[in-house]
């Protein structure tokens, strides 16, 4: 199974992923990978893929019924507010493409009739309760702290197909060489 083409980049971009490195000490990021869906001189927003919550999409969203995708945790900033990506752009009006097939955002009433109306495929979709944002030049800042690892070009795939809980290892077990190792670091090297 191979998502990845790895080539490492060293300037965040639209579109690419944010690979936490093995102890980055900020619990809130711990083993996740983000997709940057916005990065200018304003800052930078994305979404944290691998951190699944404990709700599910009709459990938090009012209005709608026998909907039971799940709700990922986009990160630490406003975690009381909606917020998905998705692979459906002809569904959507107003989405903004961040990949190859990848669009954020959309008309919110068309999202919430589409889900009523039992025409959506929820593994086309993920959702999240807040997201990860950074000030202009704070990511910056990260990146020479080596807090992440830039991967180029996030794939559909990669986004939407691979299990949550296995994405992060298997982003850099596909990027190879170092990555792989860092890929088998235990979460406490004390438990090793």
């Amino acid at each position: 199974m191979d998502y990845f083409n790895y080539q490492q980049i060293l300037t965040p971009k639209k579109g690419c992923f944010l690979v936490s490195e093995p102890f980055l000490p900020d619990p809130n990021f711990e083993r996740t990978v983000i997709l940057l869906c916005e990065h200018n001189e304003e800052g930078s927003i994305g979404f944290i893929l691998n951190k699944p919550s404990i709700l599910k999409f009709d459990e938090a969203v009012e209005g709608t019924y026998n909907f039971n995708a799940p709700l990922y945790i986009g990160g630490p900033v406003q975690q009381d507010t909606l917020h998905f990506i998705h692979r459906s752009k002809d569904q959507l009006e107003g989405s903004i493409q961040i990949g190859e097939n990848i669009y954020w955002g959309g008309n919110y009433e068309q999202l919430i009739a589409i889900i009523n109306s039992g025409q959506i495929n929820k593994d086309n979709f993920k959702f999240f309760l807040g997201y990860s944002g950074w000030a202009p030049g704070q990511l910056e800042e990260e990146l020479k702290q080596k807090s992440w690892i830039i991967y180029k070009d996030a794939s559909e795939k990669s986004v939407f197909d691979i299990n949550a809980k296995m994405l992060w290892k298997e982003i850099l077990k596909g990027m190879g060489g170092k990555f792989k190792v860092f890929a088998n670091y235990p979460v406490d090297p004390r438990m090793n």
